[in-house]
């Protein structure tokens, strides 16, 4: 394994923590996103996970600078890939848009560049003829707040060529990650598959008005255990990604339910400016939100 210059393209809530996670194991990191303003909100957004680091792992002050410090920053896509042996693809889960930016990646990435999709609904033959390097493509696929749920799903197409997925691995290893490799394609990869069957049920339980969020939450922690309830994992995931998962199902599937989740995601939470637990309010509000409260689980 060869890597030693990473880029992530991509910028938002988890686009962020990869760059910073892979920064803090050492590498160097180039952050792409589309304009400056964009770039700007994910400097600040990663300057905050330093003190995430400091808590969370015992890091010292010189450690989280350092990181931070190997982090370069660019809204020009050819000059941000220009030395990048593995290109991380974080961008938004639209089909239309993947497929346009691997036509665009391909043409100005160098030959030995490997790109990786960390999306977390599409699968990789989906945009491997896009990419033009089918054979150096897959995905690579991170859970949220990296630096404790440090797993990394490294999932093949039929195309892609072994070596490179041992390579991968080996990466997601170096930086610090559990290796999951997933030898064929499976929509949602293990932990999705798992996951989004139990964030949809709960979301259809409010949008049908059996029930309320923190009851739902309640329910699911007191009966398993649960350190958090599904509308406290969406609140982490970020309800603008569960309104295109959502809004994705409803055009693909035509099913009504969707579609008016979809709407009512829009209109009473993003539409209002309450995109989860990074702007301090979602299903909950931030920073003392009531499931953590000490008798949230009692009767």
């Amino acid at each position: 394994m060869n890597f030693k210059n990473i880029t992530v393209a991509g910028s938002g809530v988890l686009g962020s923590q990869i760059a910073y996670q892979i920064a803090f194991k050492g590498f160097h990191v180039f952050v792409y996103d589309i304009n400056d303003e964009a770039l700007a909100s994910a400097k600040e957004r990663i300057m905050k996970l330093k003190q995430n680091y400091q808590e969370d792992l015992g890091a010292t002050k010189e450690d989280v600078d350092t990181a931070y410090n190997r982090i370069s920053f660019n809204s020009n896509l050819s000059k941000a890939v220009q030395d990048a042996d593995l290109v991380i693809e974080a961008i938004p889960e639209v089909v239309q848009i993947k497929t346009d930016f691997y036509k665009e990646l391909g043409k100005v990435s160098p030959e030995k560049t490997i790109f990786a999709s960390n999306s977390s609904t599409l699968l990789p033959s989906q945009f491997a003829e896009a990419t033009g390097r089918p054979k150096k493509f897959l995905a690579l696929h991170f859970a949220n707040e990296i630096w404790k749920n440090n797993t990394a799903e490294i999932m093949k197409h039929p195309g892609t060529d072994m070596n490179v997925f041992d390579e991968v691995i080996e990466f997601a290893k170096a930086i610090g990650m559990v290796a999951l490799p997933l030898y064929k394609e499976q929509p949602g990869y293990i932990l999705n598959s798992l996951l989004v069957p139990l964030l949809d049920a709960a979301q259809m339980l409010l949008l049908k008005e059996v029930s309320d969020v923190e009851t739902i939450d309640k329910t699911w922690m007191v009966a398993t255990g649960a350190p958090q309830g599904p509308f406290a994992i969406l609140d982490v995931v970020g309800i603008t990604t569960a309104y295109n998962i959502t809004l994705a199902k409803a055009e693909a599937t035509g099913d009504q339910d969707y579609k008016k989740l979809a709407e009512l995601l829009k209109t009473e939470y993003i539409d209002k400016g309450k995109l989860g637990r990074a702007t301090g309010e979602g299903f909950y509000t931030y920073p003392n939100p009531t499931f953590m409260k000490s008798d949230f689980l009692e009767g």
